[in-house]
């Protein structure tokens, strides 16, 4: 959310220092310019919760990959030591 800045009273302020009025107004409209640039890549809480829940959906998703995996795994190394097995004691 961007902060109010009241360029009038700001170049007024400038010109009570001794800045000339075209000193003051260009200074004033730069100051705006570089705050409102400032403000446009803040990130706010909607943007983080929209993170957040896409992030959440795919370590959910990579979850059920692993699980899938374990049990993937798990079930060549039986056909491994099952072979294994065999090849030792079955003559």
């Amino acid at each position: 959310m961007p902060v109010a800045f009241d360029t009038l009273r700001f170049a007024e302020t400038l010109r009570g220092s001794g800045f000339s009025d075209e000193q003051a107004k260009g200074l004033s409209e730069a100051v705006l310019k570089a705050q409102e640039a400032g403000t446009v890549s803040l990130v706010t809480t909607e943007d983080m919760f929209r993170v957040e829940s896409k992030l959440i959906e795919r370590m959910t998703k990579i979850e059920g990959e692993l699980t899938l995996i374990k049990w993937m795994m798990g079930i060549m190394l039986a056909g491994v030591i099952s072979l294994v097995m065999k090849a030792f004691f079955m003559h």
